[in-house]
């Protein structure tokens, strides 16, 4: 992929506007409120070596950003993981825009399909690799306002124009392919999770990762789904739900998916599940956000519900990822890992949920 102008990094700076709600410019585009560690229900109950432990992990490429610099040196040597977060950062809630503490909290997994290195009667689905005449446009250090937009393009007569949809690039089938699936409906979950495993027919895996995007806008095919009847109203609206009324309507699938313009491109990958901060996913610790809201490296303690047992979830998570899907002030997605048991939790998840960045002391 080719770049057109360089991506400036924001710098993080603090900047308070009352003694309640703030809105630490730089670091969040929310409103939040200060608590104390002694009101997060749950906090030292949590498994916090672990979180410590995961954070770590996230250091290796957050360190980078002044924000987490000067904490990620602690953390490197801190033995007592509560003293550990406790002294060296300061809880604060998310509030939406209208003061509300409570937003959306989806799950993800990291699915397996099963696939062949050749196309075949049965493999016909591409997974595709970058396409090599895709151009990332990046004009914001002209032109701040299109920071926020996935500006990808391809050049047609001298001009630069919005790459193919969904639809044109499945129609064509002109790029480059990694290897072929056996399910249009599992590839377009695959799509969704962001990363996943492919079994091949000798029984070897391959690692598959998101690798960029064509710059179409994410639009949710369940609620296409749910406003057309198809689901929803008594008919189960889960991914599992939605799986079923796929296979029960094979006339109606490519139309439903193709709702969705947008389309992941992909590379193979030597690890598991790698998230947007760039390194491996751990089940129940990472999250997915929307990083206009929450930095990625950030601790972030959340508060919401199993989706099958409707158990407490109380614990420190560490942002490392983002998705098409995941947008807005009090929203992240709650990675499971990988098999069967991730599966059922992530396609099930979808409850309320309150999200406390621990941001570092200055």
């Amino acid at each position: 992929m080719k770049t057109l102008a360089l991506i400036i990094l924001p710098l993080f700076i603090f900047t308070a506007c009352s003694p309640k709600l703030y809105t630490f410019k730089d670091i969040s585009k929310a409103k939040m409120q200060k608590m104390e560690f002694s009101e997060l229900e749950g906090f030292e109950e949590d498994n916090l070596s672990l979180a410590l432990d995961v954070f770590n992990k996230g250091c290796k490429r957050s360190k980078r950003k002044e924000l987490f610099k000067n904490v990620c040196e602690k953390a490197s040597t801190a033995k007592d993981a509560k003293a550990f977060f406790k002294n060296n950062f300061t809880p604060y809630k998310l509030l939406s825009k209208d003061k509300k503490d409570e937003g959306t909290i989806t799950g993800y997994y990291e699915p397996l399909l099963q696939g062949s290195l050749k196309k075949t009667n049965i493999y016909k689905y591409p997974i595709y690799k970058v396409p090599k005449d895709m151009f990332f446009v990046d004009f914001s250090s002209e032109y701040p306002e299109l920071k926020k937009y996935r500006l990808r393009g391809k050049i047609v007569k001298n001009k630069i124009v919005p790459y193919d949809t969904r639809e044109e690039i499945i129609k064509k089938d002109k790029l480059e392919v990694i290897l072929y699936v056996d399910n249009k409906v599992d590839l377009f979950f695959l799509h969704i999770q962001g990363s996943g495993k492919v079994e091949l027919r000798d029984g070897s895996y391959v690692n598959i990762s998101y690798a960029n995007q064509n710059g179409r806008k994410y639009k949710s095919v369940g609620r296409y789904m749910i406003k057309k009847g198809y689901i929803g109203n008594g008919i189960d609206a889960s991914m599992q739900g939605m799986k079923k009324w796929f296979v029960n309507n094979p006339d109606l699938t490519d139309i439903t998916l193709n709702h969705n313009q947008s389309f992941i491109f992909f590379a193979k990958a030597k690890r598991g599940a790698t998230g947007s901060l760039g390194v491996e996913l751990v089940a129940e610790r990472n999250l997915a956000v929307d990083r206009k809201y929450i930095p990625l490296g950030m601790p972030v303690f959340i508060q919401t519900k199993n989706p099958l047992s409707k158990s407490k979830v109380n614990q420190v998570m560490i942002a490392a990822d983002t998705g098409g899907a995941i947008k807005g002030d009090i929203r992240a997605d709650f990675f499971y890992g990988f098999g069967p048991i991730a599966e059922a939790h992530a396609g099930r998840m979808k409850e309320k949920g309150k999200l406390i960045l621990l941001i570092p002391n200055k």
